[in-house]
């Protein structure tokens, strides 16, 4: 019993157990999958007052419990009502993509999205970016930092409203070209001072 207690308390630091405890937020999206029911298929907003409609089931409160309640609860409703399986429920959730990429701006991410494929909803790093130096920002402070890009929004505990930054290179790392090629003129011009 006392093994089971120290393992639930281990889960329930990892980021994986807090971004999948983390509630769903206003802005946020339900991603309904439903095996031959194409009808019943899509992505479902939440709105304002934490509420979602959804097909078969009507108007539910989604953003008052964790989101592994939630689903557990929406899935039963379902599976009351349909044979259909199986049945696939997914949070896209609300994030901002800033920083050096070509289109930033407010994406839905499904959490098991690597940062990669993150980064390529925002068009991908520019000229000046640096994937090695991907931040996560909340609240205007910074989590995560200097992230591999395979790890998922999920492992590195992505919430609703994050912000994934992708720094700028250093000067010396966008300029290295003009530099080199100044150096090599600069020693050219003293080789012939030298021979003079």
């Amino acid at each position: 019993m006392l093994t089971r207690f120290f393992l639930l308390v281990a889960l329930a630091v990892t980021p994986m157990a807090a971004a999948l405890a983390q509630p769903l937020q206003s802005g946020d999206v339900i991603r309904v999958a439903i095996w031959r029911e194409p009808t019943l298929n899509g992505d479902f907003p939440i709105d304002e007052r934490g509420m979602v409609q959804l097909p078969m089931l009507g108007l539910r409160a989604v953003t008052t419990q964790p989101w592994t309640d939630v689903r557990d609860a929406l899935l039963a409703e379902y599976r009351r009502q349909l044979r259909a399986e199986p049945i696939a429920l997914t949070p896209l959730r609300r994030i901002y993509v800033l920083g050096a990429v070509e289109k930033p701006g407010v994406y839905m991410m499904d959490p098991t999205f690597e940062l990669r494929g993150i980064v390529s909803m925002a068009g991908g790093a520019t000229m000046e970016g640096s994937l090695d130096h991907v931040r996560i920002l909340r609240d205007g402070a910074t989590v995560a930092k200097d992230l591999s890009l395979t790890q998922t929004a999920i492992d590195v505990g992505v919430r609703s409203g994050d912000q994934i930054f992708v720094d700028r290179r250093s000067w010396v790392d966008r300029n290295s070209a003009l530099l080199l090629s100044s150096f090599l003129s600069l020693a050219g011009v003293v080789a012939i001072l030298v021979r003079r």
